[in-house]
């Protein structure tokens, strides 16, 4: 099942439909799975801005919508939830962390927040 909690479309990706047809991700209205006659070339109803009637897809919703976000927005979570962790741990822990193994969970931290452009979760500790 895919965790539709973070996701972002991207904007300007090509999304397929199957079948030959393509979509802009980011004119995607909304994704109906198709329950009576479904089949192969029938599975989803995809609404797109500007189109009256649905376009009618080859492939899965879920499918579809993994297609549209893309693989870094599971990436981008998984991130987010580490950095959520690493504010979790005590300071004399993280220091015990990186004189033992090496690994600076501060500056881990920093990291996260600079690809993802967003602001560092607060620090319980």
């Amino acid at each position: 099942m895919l965790d539709c909690t973070a996701m972002k479309v991207v904007p300007d990706r090509i999304v397929s439909l199957g079948f030959g047809k393509y979509v802009r991700a980011d004119k995607i209205a909304a994704l109906v799975p198709i329950e009576e006659d479904r089949g192969s070339g029938r599975r989803t109803l995809v609404y797109v801005e500007g189109m009256k009637e649905p376009l009618v897809a080859g492939r899965t919703e879920s499918t579809i919508l993994r297609d549209m976000v893309g693989a870094e927005s599971g990436a981008m979570e998984l991130l987010r939830e580490l950095q959520m962790q690493i504010g979790q741990v005590r300071p004399l822990l993280k220091g015990s962390i990186r004189s033992e193994a090496g690994l600076d969970l501060d500056q881990l931290s920093r990291r996260i927040t600079n690809l993802s452009g967003e602001q560092e979760s607060p620090r319980i500790f």
